[in-house]
């Protein structure tokens, strides 16, 4: 199935619960905006591009589980408020919103929501076909590509923007060789990443995240790729740890690319402007159930950094590949 979809006959969204990767493969059901809040903060659904379809879905929930205009905006702030950082979330909030409102009746604003969460859903699909056309054209046959997080279809709707690029060369019959990073804390290149392409039947090497530097330098990484949760004015924001690749990447003279689509770019905004999501001191403490680190020492768990243009030699997009952005 898609990563989350909204099911006509429960009139619920039904999601691939991540949190439970690799060791299960399950589907939840979020029947509330609450519900749905809950599963967008404790991860079980990510990726921009993926919450964009969350936030569709859930003014959709909003719509149906509300008795008047007044309840559906509370719910719809709280639900573009679940998550800070990724401006998809509140994209497909806003679009599915605008539609609601054009209904004179919470049943009617109820349909034109869905039609434009479903259509907002379809298109992320289309906008990633786009960016594998696109991002292919980059990669050699044979090349090793290191990644960060996951900008996969688990992120997505479906397909993938970093990751749809590496699968759409495959699919033209490029030979491609992942380099996963683990992605600490939460590790979502090891639990995720590594688990979608092996799936997939792709080629795939997990490493620590403070193995990159190493396998740059000794020449076994040819292109990296990543995603964006915001394209900013001056540079991308994504997970925790892409500055370090791209700073390193830079160093070794490895081309580093971005794939994100239309959705995800803020251009009026600048990363200043953007509130980085700090999360629990426990991801750091703790690892699963067991304690790593003492109770009380003092944690500081941004989930996000900021890259310059600078650092990054293009942003590949349904559009077309943007060069020279700095």
């Amino acid at each position: 199935m898609r990563t989350i979809a909204w099911d006509d006959k429960k009139d619920s969204i039904k999601l691939i619960d991540q949190t439970l990767l690799p060791g299960a493969y399950k589907i939840a059901e979020c029947k509330t905006v609450e519900a749905l809040i809950d599963a967008i903060q404790r991860l079980k659904v990510r990726g921009a591009p993926a919450l964009g379809a969350a936030g569709a879905f859930g003014v959709v929930l909003a719509c149906t589980t509300g008795q008047s205009e007044e309840e559906l905006m509370k719910a719809v702030e709280r639900l573009k408020n679940a998550r800070p950082t990724a401006v998809n979330l509140s994209y497909g909030v806003n679009r599915a919103l605008t539609a609601a409102m054009s209904g004179r009746t919470m049943q009617e604003k109820k349909e034109h929501a869905l039609a434009e969460a479903k259509k907002i859903a379809d298109e992320d699909v289309a906008a990633n076909k786009k960016i594998g056309e696109y991002g292919s054209a980059l990669l050699e046959d044979g090349d090793v590509v290191l990644t960060h997080c996951n900008a996969g279809r688990l992120a997505c709707v479906d397909w993938g923007t970093a990751l749809g690029v590496i699968r759409t060369a495959i699919e033209r019959g490029k030979r491609i060789e992942v380099l996963a990073c683990e992605t600490r804390p939460l590790n979502q290149g090891s639990r995720i990443t590594a688990w979608e392409l092996m799936h997939d039947r792709i080629p795939v090497t997990l490493i620590a995240d403070s193995m990159s530097a190493v396998v740059m330098r000794a020449g076994n990484v040819d292109k990296v790729i990543v995603g964006a949760d915001r394209v900013v004015k001056e540079g991308v924001i994504n997970k925790i740890g892409t500055y370090m690749h791209a700073v390193v990447a830079n160093s070794h003279g490895i081309p580093f690319y971005v794939a994100a689509p239309r959705s995800s770019f803020d251009l009026k905004r600048s990363y200043e402007d953007v509130e980085i999501e700090e999360r629990s001191p426990e991801e750091l403490i703790f690892f699963g159930a067991e304690q790593i680190a003492p109770l009380n020492v003092p944690v500081y768990n941004p989930a996000f950094d900021f890259t310059p243009f600078e650092l990054i030699d293009a942003v590949i997009t349904e559009k077309g590949v943007l060069y020279h952005l700095q």
